[in-house]
């Protein structure tokens, strides 16, 4: 089988040039474009240079239609405007879109169905293998535990984060929120200040940190009475995205379109 052609969005940021460097590391994948926005200063150089490898001869472009005919996947974790517009072009060019995009709301997630209904579609808050177990592991733990245990969801970011909280405590919740089979929309609580009152029984709650360079840390904490179970992640290298987002793009070959998450790729349903 030939390689898969994939095109990288946003390749001048740290995951796009994350993602190239993968590629290029990985057999049977090939960069077939690298995209950025139109004022970026980063159009026209060498993707590789960029990812720091040598030079591919794959330059930085805006325009991705183009690239679209010879691909079979583009790779995006970039902003919720992009990211729309390349759900859009998987739709029209029935390519497959892997989207590590945060910050989504819920009428860009609503977009994302309707492309999905043409194109194949895998959708994370994370990629990453390690936290997609334990947001199963949050669930089933969730289930077991009545809500004697409050839970509560906190993670840590680099400085230059833009969203909290992160698509990862996000998706850590509404695991939680599954296996207590109630709305997380409408038991969340994201910030806390002043007077607050009591902790309401049932809530999830979230505290998002920002500082350094941190790359991604996690805690599901289960507090109960006299006793607490924490279940942690801490990501320590921006490539264990890029690997999920690449078997994401493997297994989506061949796949009937529809919306599907890391937890079809990696057979954790009903886990």
């Amino acid at each position: 089988m030939a390689d898969m052609r994939l095109i990288v969005a946003g390749a001048g940021g740290r995951m796009g040039r994350t993602l190239i460097k993968a590629i290029a590391e990985t057999k049977g994948l090939a960069l077939a474009g690298a995209t950025e926005s139109a004022a970026s200063p980063l159009i026209g150089e060498d993707s590789g240079v960029l990812a720091g490898l040598g030079p591919n001869r794959v330059p930085v472009v805006s325009e991705v239609k183009p690239m679209a005919i010879a691909a079979e996947a583009i790779l995006d974790f970039t902003v919720p405007a992009a990211t729309l517009a390349f759900a859009a072009l998987a739709a029209e060019a029935g390519i497959a879109h892997i989207i590590g995009t945060t910050g989504l709301s819920a009428g860009d997630d609503a977009k994302i169905e309707a492309a999905a209904r043409t194109a194949v579609i895998v959708k994370s808050g994370n990629m990453s293998m390690g936290v997609n177990l334990l947001a199963a592991l949050a669930r089933r733990v969730a289930q077991a535990l009545d809500e004697e245990f409050d839970i509560e969801i906190l993670e840590m970011h680099h400085n230059r984060k833009v969203d909290a909280p992160s698509g990862t405590a996000l998706l850590l919740g509404r695991a939680a929120a599954e296996g207590r089979g109630i709305n997380l929309d409408q038991r969340s609580v994201r910030s806390r200040d002043g007077h607050t009152g009591a902790r309401q029984q049932g809530d999830i709650g979230f505290a998002a940190l920002r500082g350094g360079t941190v790359v991604g840390d996690h805690s599901v904490i289960f507090a109960g009475p006299a006793e607490r179970i924490e279940l942690t992640h801490k990501a320590e290298d921006r490539m264990i995205f890029a690997r999920g987002a690449l078997k994401a793009a493997v297994w989506a070959r061949g796949q009937k379109p529809g919306l599907y998450s890391m937890a079809d790729v990696l057979g954790l349903k009903g886990f």
